[in-house]
């Protein structure tokens, strides 16, 4: 369920903004959306695994409030990451 240390990297890297940068939204916003892609899956074959429903819920609420609070601070930053993982349809 949880992400590779590997795949990790590649996401750390590829949204990062300075070397090692873990900690800005568009990063959290990345790591976010493959781990709720992940649980996802997960969820797909277990249905009833609801503490790991749990947490997604609560992964998507805090990817939501890190998406309004780049919406807010950058909106062309936010247009970037929402374009880059696909997020809006």
């Amino acid at each position: 369920m949880a992400i590779e240390a590997a795949r990790k990297t590649e996401l750390i890297k590829e949204h990062a903004k300075a070397e090692g940068d873990t900690g800005s939204p568009e990063v959290q916003i990345a790591v976010l959306t493959e781990n709720i892609k992940n649980l996802t899956e997960h969820l797909k074959v277990h249905r009833k695994d609801f503490p790991s429903r749990r947490g997604l819920l609560m992964m998507v609420g805090r990817r939501s409030r890190l998406l309004r609070y780049l919406r807010r601070k950058s909106p062309e930053r936010y247009q970037d990451i929402v374009g880059k993982l696909k997020l809006r349809r």
